[in-house]
């Protein structure tokens, strides 16, 4: 059976399919990178969109948001001419950290890998029984810890 999605999802979804089409054809900025629409979050009422992106240099997207802020109004133009609705949303371009703080929590986890490893003394398999090496660290050194 099929599942319902609500219609401002598909609007949405149609939205963002539409946008990056858009973009790239009718954008003509020389400061705009590659920017790729990333998701579309529509009101209810359909009255306004909210549009994430990111670009592929991080360091543009402050340029990409004024440029792309700054069309809004001509693409959400050529958006009522491509999308038959009544009323197309009002635009406004968000952008998307998530790439980036996806790729930070990876750095960190990393990381935090590397400084287990050395800290068991660049043993390879993580899996092995380590209470068990701890148990004989501890009959080696019975002394030690007691005071």
């Amino acid at each position: 059976m099929a599942q319902h999605v609500p219609r401002h999802q598909r609007v949405a979804d149609q939205i963002q399919r539409e946008m990056a089409q858009i973009i790239r054809d009718e954008v003509r900025d020389t400061r705009l990178g590659m920017v790729t629409i990333t998701a579309v979050r529509v009101t209810s009422d359909l009255s306004r969109a909210k549009i994430f992106f990111t670009t592929l240099d991080p360091e543009q997207h402050k340029i990409a948001y004024e440029v792309l802020n700054g069309a809004a109004p001509h693409l959400r133009s050529v958006l009522s001419h491509v999308m038959s609705l009544r009323m197309v949303p009002i635009l406004h371009f968000v952008y998307d950290e998530s790439i980036e703080r996806g790729l930070k929590m990876g750095a960190m986890i990393y990381a935090a890998r590397q400084r287990d490893e050395a800290l068991r003394g660049g043993q390879e398999h993580p899996g092995t029984d380590d209470a068990a090496q701890v148990d004989s660290q501890a009959e080696a050194k019975p002394d030690e810890g007691r005071a």
